[in-house]
């Protein structure tokens, strides 16, 4: 069976993934003589835990095809990891709770205005990056581990679920 995807992100709804990453309503401080406003701890990272350090990588990613079949998600067990949008360009986001596997009950597809981006807490399961109709960059803040394969599991998704931009 084909499932809609029209459900907008909210820092409300994804709370219990991670944060939503975007510039907040208040807050924040004018710097340099005035020419911007800064904004701070936008996102609880934690990319140091068993002798990690933090990697600041540039993803390009390539649109996806729609119908789009969810089959495998990943997550980072030790780390969060966060996705920024270069260029105001909106993406999906598919994330799942579980502790050993993702849950398919849990299951959530969300698409973002074009100035978010998400946080995945640590132990997250979500889909790889989903750009929309174009090549979209993304800064991407990770974990750089001490050895590779250390702080990503990849399974099959059992739940199979296909979606459609509506």
């Amino acid at each position: 069976m084909i499932q809609p995807i029209r459900e907008a992100l909210t820092a409300e709804d994804f709370a219990a993934y991670g944060q939503v990453v975007e510039v907040p309503d208040t807050g924040g401080r004018l710097i340099n003589n005035g020419t911007a406003w800064r904004y701070d701890d936008v996102a609880e990272l934690a990319l140091d835990r068993d002798g990690g350090r933090p990697l600041l990588s540039l993803f390009r990613v390539q649109p996806a095809r729609f119908p789009l079949r969810c089959t495998r998600l990943e997550r980072h067990p030790t780390s969060s990891q966060l996705f920024l949008p270069l260029g105001e360009r909106p993406f999906l986001v598919v994330v799942a709770l579980g502790r050993d596997a993702p849950d398919p009950a849990t299951l959530r597809v969300f698409v973002t205005n074009g100035h978010q981006g998400v946080n995945y807490a640590p132990g997250t399961w979500h889909h790889p990056t989903l750009a929309l109709e174009v090549e979209t960059d993304f800064l991407v803040l990770g974990r750089a581990d001490t050895r590779p394969g250390d702080n990503c599991d990849e399974l099959p998704f059992e739940g199979d679920m296909v979606f459609e931009l509506t």
